[in-house]
């Protein structure tokens, strides 16, 4: 094992990338995507994070303003002065790709795949025991813990340490995550349209394009009729689900009840994110799925839901809960209780779509995720695009094999979308 790199400097880059089309959900419509990406610089090299925080505070209480001020003042400064945590080697700190029959393109397997972590969430080998080998990255989350909440903005700051330490380590993310594909599944997520027949022409698109699982937003107004539609076009055997983003109240369970009929694969988070009792009811009331998002913050928020049956499905988004090794803890805690999770989108650009396209590839991923190409979102991408791949992959994404992300950020874009000038933070 390499010697744990020392973080120098940290830099935050403000962009505006624009969209190939506008995204509306039930919170709001985007025309271009405003980001803000970490870059940490080690001894040993460098690493690039993406904070998923929208613009504006609607689909969260975190935004790209707030998360660059709390990075600038409290966040970035604390990390750099932080010592690291020493992490015991409990022996499953690597995998390795092997040639096996039941897959055509090899598989990395290792006794992580074997291991889950106990009911408290504590690591017992799976997924999780692949945190032991990344030392500095493992240490932002405890020298992080003194601000309260700001999830987004630690995510992004643990994403961009991570892949900085990978990096030196010459081990990509899907090989310290324990990835035992090398292609996912890809879905793609299919905002608000302003017509319906503008919604079947954009659905029509992504069928032809191949991708294998289709998601609506829906809100109050935009939910039987569109979702009827679509259904009728794709026939029963597609996939499709669809998302609420907490649009909903516990007057509309028996409206969302009826969405039974178009035998949807899940229905995500149609409640606020506190309301898991109203979850709890809508699940005992309907056939289809219930899928939470934004309650899950945490393990222990998503053990408790699963507990309750307020979810039986979940998704995950690791800018959302806080980073990619909070990430690996949900994974293993609802793969030790048969609980299939899918892997969530925020828009990413490819730097933290190559993040979640490793993460997809853990075993416990058994449904297609809004990992979608980049061209779903971008006409040009901040690293090479991610494009969708042909013949027996299909509707499926590559998982990058180089070390870290596996993909190299265009610095000459990130200069030319820059909305403000970089702000670099050192020791």
């Amino acid at each position: 094992m390499t010697s744990t790199p020392t973080l120098e400097r940290i830099e935050l880059h403000r962009l505006e990338v624009p969209l190939v089309r506008p995204f509306e959900t039930s919170f709001g419509r985007e025309t271009v995507r405003e980001v803000l990406l970490v870059r940490a610089i080690t001894d040993a090299g460098e690493g690039w994070g993406e904070c998923v925080a929208g613009r504006d505070p609607f689909y969260s209480s975190e935004y790209v303003g707030g998360a660059a001020s709390v990075i600038e003042h409290y966040l970035a400064p604390a990390l750099l002065r932080s010592p690291v945590a020493p992490i015991e080697d409990d022996g499953h700190m690597s995998g390795v790709l092997i040639d096996d029959p039941a897959h055509t393109t090899g598989v990395w397997v290792d006794d992580r795949e074997q291991q889950v972590p106990d009911a408290a969430g504590r690591a017992r080998g799976g997924a999780t025991a692949s945190i032991g080998s990344v030392p500095l990255a493992a240490s932002v989350a405890s020298s992080l813990s003194f601000v309260a909440g700001h999830r987004m903005a630690k995510g992004a700051l643990e994403a961009a340490v991570l892949d900085a330490e990978l990096r030196a380590q010459g081990r990509s993310m899907g090989e310290c995550f324990g990835a035992v594909r090398e292609w996912v599944d890809c879905g793609v997520s299919v905002g608000i349209a302003p017509t319906l027949e503008e919604l079947l022409d954009e659905v029509t698109g992504y069928v032809e394009q191949g991708y294998r699982r289709i998601k609506l937003k829906i809100k109050p107004g935009w939910d039987l009729v569109p979702v009827g539609a679509v259904r009728a076009l794709l026939g029963r055997g597609a996939l499709l689900q669809v998302d609420a983003n907490t649009a909903y109240t516990a007057d509309d369970i028996p409206l969302l009840a009826s969405l039974d009929a178009f035998g949807l694969l899940l229905i995500e988070q149609p409640f606020a994110e506190e309301d898991i009792a109203t979850h709890v009811r809508l699940a005992e009331a309907c056939e289809t799925p219930v899928c939470l998002d934004e309650s899950i913050l945490d393990v222990a928020t998503a053990v408790d839901a699963i507990d309750r049956g307020a979810t039986s499905i979940v998704n995950i988004k690791p800018g959302r809960m806080g980073g990619y090794l909070e990430a690996l803890r949900v994974h293993d805690a609802c793969r030790e209780r048969d609980v299939p999770v899918w892997c969530g989108g925020m828009l990413e650009t490819g730097i933290g779509r190559a993040a979640n396209v490793a993460l997809a590839a853990l075993p416990g991923f058994t449904l297609p995720g809004d990992t979608s190409a980049s061209s779903r979102y971008f006409a040009e991408d901040l690293t090479e695009p991610f494009v969708l791949g042909e013949g027996e992959h299909r509707g499926q994404l590559r998982v990058p094999d180089a070390a870290g992300t596996g993909v190299t950020v265009r610095e000459d874009l990130v200069r030319d979308w820059a909305s403000a000038e970089p702000v670099v933070i050192g020791r």
